[in-house]
């Protein structure tokens, strides 16, 4: 059974409220991501691909058109029951980080565990050790303003899987990064689905996309291209 399940998606918005102007962000788009696996999705921006990403981590709902995840359709769930299927199932890594400025890396990673009423103890000892996996153990107690830009989204990736997901969305994840600093993030990426994470990013770096096995591309709200490739952090995954 594949992880991700989407037919016949759409997506419109109204430009300028009921009467505006619609906008197809998705037109029907159609897709299986097996669990295991490690997606790049790219395009023009207005493509459709962060609509798609959007739709994918339960912060949006498609306008039409059906969406299982793990088996279970969630296009239809109440608002609450999409909450907790994102803090259960998926972690999000985003390209400007989205740590708490006066909190320490810690307490950053803590906070999934928070919203789903874990045990102080069990918050620090599961946020002490997804630190440990990024490389940060030694940096527990510095706040973002400390840490330098690769370090605060090693923080965030920490974050993203102290829940245990099975899933992790990383949007633009290197694009506030430098290169060498952009490779070590994708090498812990690289190494996370190594481990039997399931991967899907967006980026419209082709370099960044070059670390995925699958590449989807956008275009006008439609799938144009799913290619699988060699990919670049092979043999580098722990």
């Amino acid at each position: 059974m594949a992880l991700i399940e989407v037919r016949e998606l759409y997506k419109t918005y109204l430009m300028g409220g009921d009467t505006g102007n619609p906008v197809h962000a998705l037109r029907g788009v159609s897709l299986d991501i097996e669990a295991g696996e490690f997606v790049a999705i790219m395009g023009a921006s207005g493509s459709g691909k962060s609509t798609l990403m959007n739709v994918l981590g339960c912060l949006d709902r498609p306008t039409s058109g059906s969406y299982r995840l793990a088996g279970e359709p969630v296009d239809s769930l109440s608002g609450d029951a999409l909450a907790a299927i994102r803090n259960r199932r998926i972690g999000f890594v985003f390209q400007q980080f989205n740590l708490l400025p006066r909190t320490s890396a810690v307490e950053n990673v803590e906070l999934p565990l928070v919203y789903a009423g874990v045990e102080r103890r069990e918050r620090r000892e599961r946020a002490l050790a997804c630190l440990e996996q990024v490389g940060l153990a030694s940096r527990a107690g510095h706040t973002p303003a400390e840490l330098s830009g690769g370090q605060q989204q090693r923080v965030a990736i920490a974050r993203a899987l102290v829940n245990r997901p099975q899933m992790i969305l990383a949007d633009e994840p290197t694009g506030a990064l430098d290169s060498t600093t952009s490779d070590e993030v994708m090498r812990l990426l690289t190494e996370l689905h190594g481990r039997g994470i399931t991967i899907v990013l967006v980026t419209h770096e082709h370099d960044v996309a070059a670390w995925a096995a699958r590449r989807l591309v956008f275009r006008d709200g439609h799938v144009i291209e799913d290619s699988r490739q060699a990919p670049r952090g092979a043999g580098q995954a722990a």
